[in-house]
């Protein structure tokens, strides 16, 4: 008997996934749950046979093989329902992300915009860097550019769904002619993203003494404030940081360490550049657009700053190593003082 209950067990049918309810639908009554379940399947589909809101002409099976690459790679980590909460989660910190709000770190738009598609092609190409998203460069193309649709998908699953939880709970019904209404604002901003990348307005000049200077000045002043997070010397270590901050997605925060090296949303200047002018989405480091208004040049000046500020472990190393190597008789090389006299060399 119990070898034939084994071999039942074995033989029987694999649950097919589901989406779970986001808190807010779960608070409402029964019928109204089943609604938004119902409107939801409607618009967006299932795990088996998802549909990319307002793109009713994508072809089922691009979505398909990214749900099926999304099971098999993402899900242990950011849910099969893109709530950052997959059986693994628990364990990570930083916890994957929720994409049901809409909201992503590491973008080319302004604070509080959507990503660009190829913002999250990046993303999931290179991986961010010091975090356990790793990358997935190996993926055949086809593959990375499906699961990115289907990223895309669980996305604005989720932001319908809390509007429709919102309006059930206003209204205490869902009138189906709003919901045109309803998935017009999820798209809207995604659509205007297209249009607010930010480009700077002035070529990178060149990284000299002088421009790193000039951006360790502009960190250390009252109107950018740089260094109340950061710290002075760029390590993070301020009584601030140390409580740290609690983000979009309501987890604790710290400012970066940006003596690490670790530039997670990517170390090419135009990457860091984008960082200081747009801030990171979803976090309490603000964008500098608006109080560095007209100043593209000081931004350039921090970015060359935060680059040389970003090499500095490595400096300390080879310091260590060269007066190691340095035999006894031979007097110590003066190096350049990093703190204040311009000096960006060094290794």
């Amino acid at each position: 008997m119990a070898l034939l209950s084994l071999c039942v067990a074995g033989c029987a049918r694999e649950q097919a996934p589901e989406y779970a309810s986001s808190r807010e639908v779960l608070a409402l009554d029964e019928s109204l749950q089943r609604a938004i379940r119902r409107h939801l399947a409607e618009r967006c589909g299932t795990p088996q046979a998802p549909r990319l809101l307002g793109q009713d002409d994508l072809d089922p099976q691009h979505l398909r093989l990214g749900a099926r690459v999304y099971q098999r790679q993402c899900a242990a980590c950011h849910g099969m329902t893109g709530d950052g909460a997959g059986p693994v989660a628990e364990i990570m910190n930083p916890r994957p992300r929720d994409y049901r709000k809409g909201v992503f770190k590491f973008i080319s738009t302004p604070y509080g915009s959507k990503p660009l598609r190829d913002d999250l092609v990046r993303t999931i190409r290179v991986g961010v860097r010091g975090t356990s998203m790793p990358s997935f460069h190996l993926l055949p193309d086809a593959e990375l550019q499906a699961v990115v649709d289907y990223v895309l998908a669980l996305t604005h699953r989720g932001e319908l769904e809390l509007r429709l939880a919102i309006e059930a709970e206003n209204e205490g019904e869902i009138d189906p002619e709003i919901l045109p209404d309803l998935v017009a604002e999820v798209l809207e901003p995604w659509q205007a993203a297209r249009t607010q990348v930010i480009v700077p307005p002035i070529a990178e000049p060149p990284y000299t003494r002088d421009s790193v200077y000039l951006g360790k000045q502009a960190f250390l002043t009252e109107k950018a404030g740089c260094f109340k997070c950061h710290g002075a010397d760029g390590t993070g270590r301020t009584s601030e940081n140390e409580q740290g901050f609690v983000d979009t997605w309501g987890q604790r925060t710290k400012a970066a360490d940006l003596t690490s090296g670790l530039f997670r949303g990517g170390a090419e200047p135009v990457d860091i550049y984008r960082r200081i002018a747009g801030g990171v989405n979803g976090t309490p480091m603000p964008s500098y657009h608006q109080a560095l208004s007209g100043q593209p040049e000081t931004i350039w000046h921090l970015v060359h700053y935060v680059q040389y500020v970003s090499d500095a472990r490595r400096r300390e190393v080879q310091a260590a190593y060269r007066a190691w190597r340095s035999p006894p008789s031979t007097p110590q090389q003066v190096q350049p003082d990093d703190a204040a006299g311009g000096q960006a060399g060094g290794g």
